[in-house]
């Protein structure tokens, strides 16, 4: 099967890893000069909302699927009318949208944090008041890693104090991004930060991998621990099957959760393959990147069991020593091909071991020689 992908990053290519394995084609769309994925296919060089690039991949694929969220929509419907995008245009328009977003996940019952809309510095002034502590202000459109966010730290400071030369906080978060459409959400005290991959197949099977723990540097995603019977896998397993199933959704799907007083509070959904799930590649039975290929083109869906405790570390704006990664049992080396600069994504290691205190015990010497983001 020919199958296009809407990006030709890193996850482009994985999953382009993972189909050519199965006897897949595949072409990248990316308006990158030499993008990762064009190292397991061909590389269709276009802007994302080029039409007539979109008309090629939409013509020359039997599918089309997508590594990114943020993929203009009317790109996504110009594919979908064409052939088969998975997953749908209506998944891409909640991911895309904060509001729409939290307004969808209240609709199944599913908990997120205080928030209102801000279309105005006095929505801000007049929100922080209304959630009454704390709030992190972030744009409706995307955002990601840590990226179109705004801390409001003190609600009494968020009106104008004394004119032009002394803004106030809600001013300034304002103009820090742009004055573009946002929502602001109350800060949450969290226990920790957690998240869930599943995948869903055409016929409505699914399939749930373990939940992960998620420590961010930076607000770079640093290093994703899988848990084997954690005590919030059920809640996370029931929301993930919960979106699936009201998107009619079809291939990989992740969530993020904050954990608060002992509950799972969502953060936000990702309609594609996911940096907290690299860990499946090498560690679980059947990897994020494989799923979401058996998924799109109908074929059974593989088992998402961990092999042993495994966790993943990314390897963020320069590369360790492979040799010196390497010398720790257990672990695998990938390398996306990428040029080093600060805060880039060039690739991750991937750790596996019979317990959890082997396990703690490479990462420890792992994080001795793995720079974390920002360090």
């Amino acid at each position: 099967m020919h199958i296009g992908v809407i990006g030709g990053g890193q996850l482009g290519q994985m999953l382009g890893l993972a189909g050519v394995a199965m006897g897949h084609r595949f072409t990248f769309l990316d308006p990158a000069m030499e993008p990762p994925a064009a190292s397991v296919g061909r590389h269709l060089r276009a802007e994302f909302d080029d039409a007539e690039a979109l008309e090629r991949l939409a013509v020359e694929c039997d599918l089309v699927t997508l590594e990114f969220e943020n993929v203009p929509q009317a790109s996504a419907e110009r594919i979908a009318a064409r052939n088969c995008l998975v997953p749908n245009p209506q998944a891409l328009a909640v991911a895309q949208d904060r509001v729409e977003e939290k307004q969808f996940f209240e609709g199944l019952g599913l908990s997120v944090a205080p928030w209102v809309q801000v279309d105005s510095v006095l929505d801000i002034v007049q929100g922080v008041a209304h959630l009454g502590g704390a709030s992190i202000l972030k744009t409706r459109r995307f955002g990601y890693d840590g990226k179109g966010q705004v801390r409001i730290a003190d609600p009494a400071h968020a009106a104008h104090e004394g004119g032009p030369g002394n803004p106030g906080e809600a001013a300034s978060a304002w103009e820090a991004l742009a004055g573009a459409p946002a929502v602001l959400e109350k800060l949450q005290h969290f226990e920790r930060e957690v998240s869930i991959v599943a995948v869903r197949g055409r016929n409505g099977e699914a399939r749930v991998y373990p939940l992960v723990t998620n420590e961010h540097r930076d607000g770079i995603l640093w290093q994703t621990t899988a848990h084997t019977g954690d005590p919030l896998q059920a809640d996370a397993e029931r929301a993930a099957r919960l979106v699936m199933d009201k998107l009619d959704y079809v291939g990989v799907l992740a969530i993020e959760f904050f954990v608060v007083d002992g509950r799972l509070v969502i953060n936000e959904m990702a309609p594609r393959v996911h940096n907290s799930g690299h860990w499946s590649l090498g560690g679980a039975r059947t990897s994020q990147f494989e799923n979401h290929i058996r998924a799109v083109i109908g074929w059974p869906l593989g088992d998402t069991d961990p092999i042993g405790e495994v966790a993943m570390l990314n390897l963020v704006g320069t590369l360790p020593d492979p040799a010196a990664v390497l010398a720790v049992p257990g672990t695998q080396w990938h390398d996306y091909g990428k040029t080093p600069r600060p805060g880039r994504k060039l690739g991750h290691v991937t750790v596996t071991a019979p317990d959890r205190a082997a396990l703690e015990s490479r990462l420890d010497r792992l994080r001795a020689v793995i720079r974390p983001p920002g360090g």
